[in-house]
């Protein structure tokens, strides 16, 4: 048997968080040095719980699934690319992007933009 949805919310919300600190840490950063979260846009109860247990203001996520859905892989460049074009991203910010998928995949990036 699978996961429930509750199941799933839950442990995609608990590897966004883990996956994430981790490679802040890495960088030997901080999540204040983020000025933008854009997650995999799988759905909004995902993307607001992970926010939430990260301590991101929404104001601070890019949250576009409402427009494009959940495009999968695409999800994140999508995102990115609206948000830049809507000049909410501006150049010399520092962008957190975080991916939980099919399969319990998953992966982040942190980059100077």
């Amino acid at each position: 048997a699978g996961l429930s949805g509750e199941e799933y919310l839950a442990r995609a919300v608990a590897t966004f968080d883990a996956m994430t600190r981790e490679t802040i840490a890495d960088l030997d950063g901080h999540l204040d040095d983020i000025d933008w979260f854009i997650p995999h846009q799988a759905n909004m109860r995902i993307i607001t719980a992970a926010a939430r247990k990260l301590g991101m203001p929404m104001e601070r996520v890019i949250a576009t699934v409402d427009e494009h859905a959940n495009t999968s892989g695409a999800s994140i460049p999508l995102a990115l690319d609206l948000a830049v074009r809507e000049g909410r991203i501006k150049r010399g910010e520092t962008l957190l992007m975080a991916a939980f998928g099919a399969g319990f995949t998953w992966g982040s990036a942190v980059l100077k933009f």
